[in-house]
This record gives structure tokens, sequence and C-alpha cells, in this order.
């Protein structure tokens, strides 16, 4: 099974951080969030090959996935940003038209805490989806009385008009990759988009109108990196999961933390949910709920639900901070 996962995005709602950092590198409890995705899929052994789609500062993302893990990887590049739908079509060159291939579909910006092999152990394609209060922020599902879906919903205008409350959290194992490409290639040739890109489910009712039956699979662990505070609550997911403990002698540490290599701290208070980046130095600073990127500087500073740029220096600041890399405060 060959797996395909788009990160073409330029990240807007993660600016500043995301003009100069592509968003699956940034840091999330110690490690650049597709970390997580890429070591699940290799210990996993699920997959023959891993098909990257990359855009904006495509480069970097290849050179990070190179240099940490070892393995069969392919890149495509989406010249264009013209939807999830076309950038997953973007991986086409990589499949054989002849063959009907197992795919799965990982979107690089969400982390899972998921059993894929129990997911991709079925007879039938499936979509992973997680009950949500209020759907109108995602796209659902809709499923016969058998229990198999039969449409798909982007962004329902209101919880009245919402199908389900079943979102779509970015997971898709299809049976059936000569359909899939086929039905985005209809999609794309048909110019039929929704909210101006073409979107991947537009293309997954294309496959239910061509039989192909699909079933939904429920995904607990659904943990969203598209903006600061839900990056910030991933955070905290993996480092309470993770449970390392950290003593300093010159600091309290308030665990779960992470801590990098090469940290100078000094009278500090650092957690809890705290991740320090390597090559850090802080002097009396309590900082909690917050991500320090590498070779940061902190002096004298209070921060909560903060994320700081790698390089950056923050000083005399009691605050919720946002910073890009190399900035000053």
């Amino acid at each position: 099974m060959k797996v395909i996962i788009p990160v073409a995005g330029f990240g807007k709602r993660l600016r500043p951080h995301t003009l100069t950092t592509p968003k699956v590198l940034l840091n999330v409890a110690g490690q650049p969030m597709i970390f997580y995705i890429v070591d699940q899929l290799i210990k996993d052994k699920i997959a023959s090959s891993i098909i990257f789609v990359t855009g904006f500062l495509g480069d970097r993302i290849e050179e990070y996935i190179n240099q940490t893990f070892k393995y069969n990887f392919e890149y495509v590049v989406q010249e264009e940003a013209h939807g999830l739908g076309h950038a997953i079509y973007c991986a086409k060159t990589e499949f054989s038209p002849k063959k009907k291939e197992d795919v799965l579909i990982i979107l690089g910006d969400t982390l899972f805490d998921v059993d894929l092999k129990r997911m991709c152990n079925n007879e039938h394609s499936v979509i992973g989806v997680k009950k949500v209060n209020d759907p109108r922020r995602f796209g659902v599902v809709e499923k016969d009385k058998a229990g198999f879906i039969k449409r798909f919903i982007e962004k329902p205008a209101s919880k009245k008009v919402s199908p389900s409350n079943e979102a779509i959290v970015g997971l898709y194992y299809l049976k059936d990759s000569r359909l899939l490409f086929k039905s985005l290639e209809h999609i794309i040739g048909n110019n039929i988009r929704s909210k101006g890109e073409f979107q991947l489910t537009d293309a997954l009712e294309q496959m239910i109108i061509k039989k192909d039956k699909m079933k939904t699979f429920n995904v607990n662990g659904w943990l969203d990196c598209g903006k600061p505070e839900t990056i910030l609550e991933t955070n905290r997911y993996i480092l309470t999961k993770r449970n390392k403990k950290y003593k300093r002698k010159d600091s309290l540490i308030k665990n779960p933390v992470f801590i990098g290599k090469n940290v100078t701290l000094e009278n500090c208070v650092i957690g809890p949910f705290a991740t320090i980046g390597d090559n850090c130095s802080l002097k009396n600073c309590n900082i909690s709920n917050s991500i320090v990127s590498e070779d940061c500087v902190l002096d004298n500073s209070i921060l909560t639900e903060s994320i700081i740029g790698k390089s950056s220096k923050v000083k005399n600041k009691k605050a919720v901070l946002n910073l890009g890399e190399f900035s000053e405060t």
C-alpha cells in the first residue's frame, strides 16, 4: 500500500511562523509535527512507499525527511494551490495506471492517535471520522441504513442542515487507486469546485457513484495543528501521553514538559505543558502551556499560551506571545 501525505499548504492561520517555516515542521512537544506521522507509518510497516505532495518551502520538508528517516520516500510538487483534491491528483505519477492499489491519504498537518493497521484491515474503503458538537467547521458524512457512506457535505451551513455530526478528520483508506485518480480527473476536467478549490470529497462522491463502497472508522484521538491554540492543545496531549519526567537542580520543573539538548535554565519555573527546544537559555522565567523553539534566549519573563519561533529573544515580558523566528521583544 502507498501512502500520500499532502504538505503543500501555506499555513496562513499559523503566521508569522509559516512565513519562514513549513507548517509541518513546526515544533510540537519537541519534534516537528510531521515526525509523528512518518514515525508511526514506519513502525507500523503498512506502507510500501510514502509520497509527499509538496509546495511552498517544499525543499525544507524534503531535506528534513531525508535526514531524519531511512525509507522509501517519493516527492511530487503541487505547482499551484488548487485545493486538496488537486494536491492528491499530483501524486498520480507515482501509481501504475494498470494496477488497482490500496492507498492511504493522511493530511500532514493533523496528528492522530489511531490504530492504522486496524483501520486499513478492511474489505471496503474507509474514511476516518469523529463526532463533533458543531459540524459547520468540517466536512461531514451521511450514511445509509447499512452504514455505508452515501454523501459528503463540505462545511454544512448550519447544524440543522447537517445530515450528521461525524466530521471527516483527514484519514482516507481507499481500495482502488485507479478509481480515485479517475474521479479526481473527472472533477478537475469538468472544473467542479467547492469554495473555489478542487475538493477531495467531491472526488470521493464520484467514487461512490461508481459503486465504490465506503464505511467510516471512528478516530477519537484527532489532534489538529492548524491554529496556534490547537497546536498548543496537541502539545499538551503529546506531553501528557509521553509522561517523561524532568528534574533540574537550578529550576523548578512542573511535569509534563519537554526540555531539549543543551538547555540552560537559571531560577526558572518550567511547566506544566511547556516545550523548550534545543540550545535555549532561560533566566528568571516562568513558562507554561507554551512552545519555545530552538536557540531562543528568554530573560525575566512570564509566558503562557505562547509560541516562540527559533532564535528569538524575549526580555522583561509578562504576556501571551506569538513570535516568528529571529524576533526580539
